[in-house]
């Protein structure tokens, strides 16, 4: 870190880059059951609807290899 040259009228703010606190922060609360239980919801949720997506969208995505290939007439014509 670079110091600098000019005076600084308050030196620890030109020093606070380096402070650190040595008080500890609140224990956060812990979570209900139905908290817990609606994230778990969300969870599934999300899961399901990503796995039904797939299992609608898989028949869009693949190839039909027992179809005969389309001529038209034109090419009939021939």
């Amino acid at each position: 870190m670079f110091r600098r040259r000019e005076p600084v009228p308050f030196a620890f703010l030109a020093e606070a880059d380096r402070f650190r606190s040595n008080v500890a922060p609140p224990p956060s609360e812990r979570s209900s059951a139905g908290q817990i239980a609606g994230r778990w919801l969300w969870g599934v949720t999300i899961v399901a609807a990503l796995v039904g997506s797939l299992v609608i969208g898989m028949p869009a995505l693949s190839l039909d290899h027992s179809a005969q290939p389309q001529q038209s007439q034109a090419s009939q014509g021939r």
